[in-house]
């Protein structure tokens, strides 16, 4: 298939994509809790300075989506939610990943900090900060064992970078491990607290790395994840 062809096949469902994304509302927060705000989490991932403002993965496009997160953690706090937790990056020095990416977020290292927004919140000393070693916030962290101990959560509000790598293991790991025990398990995703990277080919070419166009994978992302059961919203409001 030629890519014209493509472009064309593909385009009633591109059209579809975006006027959904469009036309996603918020969701109040009142209805996130009206169970109970201690059935609720707000997770995030990978919401570190190695990914916002320094390191050679860092993206100004990721950092933009530190303040819609500061202002949900805010109003989730202020809602009665005390279940906060960030699970990050956090890689030993020889880490197997560093053969698809390059170094980053070494164990020790600023990059593999929460970015200081974060720290600046007078509740910050509540999070449970959650190291991992790969794009899964689940697989060999103790973000399960946690989840174990927790069974009273139901519903989680899933936040972070990247839409199509961490954020989508994420939301996804979620709601796959409720569906496997045949638990009812509300995912929710506020759009304005999630993005990815943009590395366009000819970048890409230029450094010998593997091109990776934002907005596509973004949109694409986050329709994958609607289709499997994520509720995909504008934002918390």
């Amino acid at each position: 298939m030629q890519t014209a062809d493509l472009l064309k096949k593909s385009e009633p469902f591109l059209n579809y994509v975006v006027e959904w994304v469009n036309g996603l509302q918020p969701l109040p927060i009142a209805d996130v809790v009206k169970n109970g705000p201690e059935k609720v989490a707000v997770v995030s991932v990978d919401v570190i300075n190695g990914f916002c403002y320094e390191g050679p993965l860092a993206s100004p496009r990721v950092a933009n989506i530190v303040q819609p997160i500061v202002r949900l953690f805010e109003k989730s706090h202020a809602a009665g939610v005390s279940h906060f937790i960030l699970t990050q990056d956090t890689h030993p020095e020889d880490a197997v990943e560093f053969e698809s990416y390059p170094p980053h977020c070494v164990r020790g290292t600023a990059e593999s900090e929460a970015v200081p927004e974060f720290k600046a919140l007078p509740f910050f000393d509540r999070f449970l900060v959650i190291p991992k070693n790969s794009i899964s916030s689940l697989v060999e962290t103790d973000l399960n064992g946690w989840l174990d101990a927790h069974p009273e959560v139901d519903t989680f509000i899933t936040v972070g970078d990247c839409t199509d790598l961490c954020t989508y293991q994420l939301a996804m790991g979620l709601k796959l491990r409720g569906n496997a025990r045949n638990q009812k398990i509300r995912v929710i995703l506020p759009v304005d607290c999630v993005d990815t990277y943009d590395l366009p080919v000819s970048v890409a070419r230029e450094i010998g790395a593997v091109p990776h166009d934002g907005d596509l994978l973004h949109y694409i992302f986050l329709y994958h994840m609607m289709l499997n059961g994520i509720e995909v919203v504008a934002s918390i409001a």
